[in-house]
């Protein structure tokens, strides 16, 4: 027998789980939460480096800087209601080389734009007062940055959701789509499903999602994977905190970086590699189908045929250890290759268009009856409640469900 919904939610990344915690503090409305893995925050989510985003990077009065800004203080709200442990440990942004300064000065005016009053400019020596291993001809301060484990928040926003009604269905990947009046009909490797309204937040597949509802997204998700680097436990304490690059204005990527984790290990990374599987966490990962979808897309061609060089740095510098190190030693030169050891993975879902233009900022696209999130790479996570509250406003607005009376 069928189980019918008012609202499914397609994939259990934070963003997803977000959303529907929002949802159920706001409506009445049934809803489910199908995720095609075993476990939620198996994928973007449960990979990435942990680090809560002050906003400095992002465009004046963009969804991501929006989003980001009031999204981060919510997550250090949160965290300390629900005794997650994170901290708010403030990083660095320096600058290495004199190209680099008018863009570092760039960055500090922004962040004030966004509404940084805190960060502070510094000098060569003053960079030693907060990373004594770390030099650079200036840097940037940025006290709001923070670190926390982002498969713990998801974890509770799933508990919280579900204490208000919410099913959560794992191992229920989405297979097909069929519309028959006013209710969707979901064919899931768990079974099938009925909704009225639907919520693709499936990340590395939120195109094919959206292209399974009929819609024809002028996008295509290419999967970036970032390797990291993990420094062996008697060199941790060349970092104290966070050290981070003065970015390449020309990619949503902020370059490889030191991040001291909450289980107090530090990582180095990531880079940004061409995947050839959308979960291609390793070199050897490969999809037909997934090549075949960049592959045939004009903007990948377009983007290979501006970026190629970088491409082809990215991918020497994910062969060669000596490489990698070498990019880290601009930021930390007392790194040695002996240093370090390889550490995990993660694939970014980044949206293309057919320009070969990278989204530089989160891309949700409505219909009368469904909410497409189709580019929600980093900040996402730190601005996950205000995504999922943003959300959860739209749906109030638009779908015809009930909303839950505050008291």
């Amino acid at each position: 027998m069928t189980t019918r919904y008012d609202i499914a939610i397609i994939g259990g990344g934070i963003v997803g789980m977000a959303t529907a915690m929002a949802l159920t503090q706001r409506s009445r409305a049934s809803l489910i939460v199908l995720e095609a893995e075993d476990r939620f925050a198996a994928h973007q989510t449960g990979n990435n480096s942990g680090v809560i985003h002050s906003g400095i990077y992002y465009k004046p009065g963009s969804l991501k800087a929006r989003n980001c800004i009031q999204g981060r203080e919510a997550l250090y709200r949160f965290c300390e209601q629900y005794d997650i442990p994170h901290e708010r440990c403030g990083k660095i942004i320096v600058a290495t080389l004199p190209d680099e300064l008018p863009r570092l000065e760039a960055l500090y005016q922004r962040g004030l734009e966004n509404g940084l009053t805190e960060i502070r400019k510094l000098g060569p020596e003053e960079i030693k007062e907060y990373e004594p291993h770390s030099t650079g001809l200036a840097a940037i301060y940025v006290p709001y940055t923070g670190i926390v484990d982002y498969t713990q928040v998801t974890q509770k926003y799933a508990e919280l959701a579900q204490v208000q009604g919410a099913t959560l269905q794992t191992r229920a990947r989405l297979i097909g789509v069929k519309q028959t009046g006013n209710v969707i009909i979901l064919e899931t490797t768990a079974g099938t499903y009925e909704t009225r309204h639907l919520i693709n937040c499936a990340g590395l597949h939120s195109d094919r999602v959206a292209r399974m509802c009929g819609l024809k997204p002028e996008l295509q998700i290419i999967p970036f994977r970032g390797e990291y680097y993990d420094i062996v436990p008697e060199r941790r304490y060349l970092v104290k905190n966070l050290i981070y690059p003065v970015p390449d204005p020309r990619f949503p990527f902020l370059g490889v970086h030191f991040t001291r984790r909450v289980n107090g290990s530090v990582e180095a990374g990531p880079n940004a590699v061409l995947a050839f599987k959308r979960e291609g966490y390793r070199m050897t990962d490969v999809s037909l189908r997934d090549v075949a979808d960049y592959l045939f897309f004009p903007g990948f061609w377009r983007m290979g045929l501006k970026y190629w060089k970088t491409g082809f740095g990215e991918f020497y510098r994910s062969l060669s250890k000596r490489a990698f190190v070498r990019a880290l030693q601009r930021l930390l030169p007392e790194l040695q290759e002996t240093d370090v050891e390889r550490g995990g993975a993660g694939v970014r879902a980044q949206a293309l268009n057919r320009n070969g233009a990278l989204l530089d900022d989160f891309a949700i696209l409505e219909t009368p009856n469904m909410i497409h999130v189709l580019n929600a790479p980093s900040p996402a996570a730190t601005a996950s409640i205000s995504i999922g509250q943003t959300i959860a406003e739209t749906a109030l607005r638009t779908f015809d469900i009930p909303a839950r009376e505050v008291s």
